[in-house]
């Protein structure tokens, strides 16, 4: 990809995501169930790894292939306030060892945004060369079979209402920007759209794993519908805490496989799962924790295939909050939402 292109969606995808940034004109009001440190710089130090995989199902000899990208461990740091996050991530070298596994060029772009009863998803995935896992019940971990062609592309968004967003605060479990302070759940519903395809130069699969006649260099999808899910966050010994989220959808979709010098196409309705898990110690000046987000997508079976993509962020955090000092937060309060969304200068005396 052009180094303009990478521009260009990283532009689009900042836009979407401040838009989406709730505006509040008030500070948060805490309640006995959480306590909002919306008024603090809540600050991180993390390391994290993103993917987006792709696994292949050959329903008509019960074999399963998976693809993956050999992606970077990264070292990173991040601030909260005001409703706005911002992070940045490298993956170093010391990080990252040679283990035979190619070179994958990827942007990954992911947003998890929590307003208070709200759940928004937003993804953008272009990954470029790819590693063999596992062919049936053999491990290509020592010397895995490379596609350093195969490219991948995802698109697509997960919005979602929080029942109960007066007890449960989403934020504290994955943005550390609040503390829960006593257990409680939520049931969730919403919708879901997702698009991407993923493409080879050449076939796939060597003609002693799929007949020259069945193989492809071509795969893609575009499917919405709604999900519904639940969300509980239990607290114990007053500062740990545990938060697990579970969502599932039925979409309808249109898939298709290009197969020599055509394209099969099948619509189906199909169901796919999005799942968190959030685990940590939080007091109301520090916090360490772990989450890991993981997101299914599955495509209907074309000529007895089934594929998958597969996107996951698992991360760990360290966190320090503190109360900026008056010449630090006459430069943080330009980062209020409100300030990017609302035309024109804002009234004295409203907030």
């Amino acid at each position: 990809m052009l180094k303009a292109d990478i521009a260009i969606f990283q532009l689009i995808f900042i836009v979407l995501t401040l838009f989406f940034v709730p505006i509040n004109r008030t500070l948060a009001q805490d309640s006995t169930y959480y306590e909002s440190y919306k008024s603090c710089l809540t600050t991180r130090l993390y390391i994290s790894r993103k993917y987006t995989s792709l696994t292949v199902n050959d329903r008509l000899n019960d074999n399963r292939w998976s693809f993956q990208p050999n992606s970077n461990l990264n070292l990173g740091v991040g601030a909260t306030y005001n409703d706005v996050t911002l992070n940045i991530g490298l993956g170093f070298g010391f990080m990252n060892p040679e283990r035979g596994r190619g070179e994958t060029k990827m942007l990954d772009l992911q947003a998890h945004i929590y307003p208070k009863n709200f759940v928004i998803d937003l993804f953008g995935q272009f990954y470029t060369g790819y590693y063999l896992r596992r062919f049936n019940e053999e491990l290509y971990t020592i010397n895995p079979f490379l596609y350093p062609d195969l490219t991948v592309r995802m698109f697509g968004g997960n919005f979602q209402y929080l029942f109960n967003g007066d007890k449960l605060s989403m934020k504290a479990a994955f943005l550390q920007s609040a503390r829960q302070k006593k257990s409680a759940g939520s049931f969730l519903a919403g919708f879901e759209a997702f698009g991407g395809f993923a493409d080879n130069e050449g076939l796939f699969f060597s003609e002693d794993q799929v007949p020259i006649d069945r193989n492809f260099s071509r795969l893609g999808f575009f499917q919405f519908g709604p999900n519904a899910g639940y969300v509980h966050t239990l607290v114990f010994l007053k500062h740990f805490f545990v938060t697990g989220m579970v969502s599932t959808n039925l979409d309808l979709g249109r898939n298709y496989l290009a197969i020599e010098e055509r394209r099969n196409y099948k619509w189906s309705v199909q169901p796919n799962f999005f799942g968190r898990v959030f685990i940590g110690y939080n007091s109301p000046k520090w916090s360490i924790n772990s989450n890991y987000v993981r997101s299914y997508v599955r495509m209907s079976a074309v000529d007895e295939f089934n594929p998958a993509f597969i996107t996951g962020n698992y991360r760990i955090n360290l966190i320090y909050r503190f109360m900026p000092g008056p010449q630090l937060k006459k430069y943080l309060d330009y980062v209020e939402p409100s300030r990017f969304l609302t035309p024109g200068k804002r009234q004295k005396g409203k907030k």
